[in-house]
């Protein structure tokens, strides 16, 4: 079986998108593209979470075609291939509907920097790309254009009336990405119902956003 390692992981960290209540019933997706090969893991379209296995993940190339693998790939297999066609450092996506950062999405309004946690992370505000029907490639190019207005290194894009996409250096990076625009998401959302969000400079955002990319951790 092809990428046994990439299956594995990109199988385990479907796991970590309803436990942090990202996704409802069988909606999102995770992808990972292995850099060697340039082949791509990802989620089968339709399967419950709790049925995914490494075995049913599917592996494609990275113009959607399958290379192996007894299902569908998701719905959303020809946007993940643009992205991956568009930005080579990319080698990991994810797409969920998680509920707060939707909220966002159907206003068609980014979610402002308000944060030093989001600074951190993105650099910025997450911006808000343009309407797009699912099972092209114009999700994909939605993403990328609004992906120009990201630092990185990874990256969170919602889509207009639909939900997020987040990408990152690998799958790993880009579900932790979709975690933390979730959470954020939630804050920033429960803050306005207060009142107005205090701001924060962008060059103090980017002192943050350096800080954590280059000095934070080990």
């Amino acid at each position: 079986m092809m990428l046994q390692q990439l299956r594995e992981e990109v199988c385990a960290l479907h796991a970590e998108l309803p436990k942090n209540n990202l996704v409802a019933w069988t909606s999102g997706n995770v992808s990972g593209r292995d850099p060697e090969s340039g082949l791509i893991v990802i989620k089968p379209s339709g399967i419950r979470f709790e049925n995914l296995t490494p075995e049913n993940m599917v592996v494609v190339d990275v113009n959607g075609q399958v290379i192996e693998g007894s299902h569908k790939p998701s719905s959303d297999t020809a946007s993940h291939c643009y992205v991956y066609r568009q930005r080579p450092e990319v080698n990991g996506i994810v797409h969920t509907h998680s509920r707060y950062a939707t909220a966002f999405a159907a206003l068609g309004r980014p979610i402002p920097c308000v944060l030093t946690a989001m600074a951190d992370e993105f650099g910025g505000s997450i911006p808000c790309a343009g309407f797009a029907l699912i099972g092209g490639e114009e999700i994909g190019r939605e993403v990328v254009g609004a992906l120009d207005q990201c630092p990185g290194p990874n990256f969170a894009v919602l889509l207009q009336s639909h939900g997020v996409f987040t990408v990152g250096k690998n799958a790993e990076a880009a579900v932790k990405a979709a975690i933390m625009t979730e959470d954020n998401a939630a804050i920033v959302w429960t803050a306005m119902q207060i009142g107005t969000p205090l701001t924060i400079s962008q060059e103090d955002i980017d002192k943050l956003h350096h800080r954590y990319t280059y000095v934070y951790g080990q």
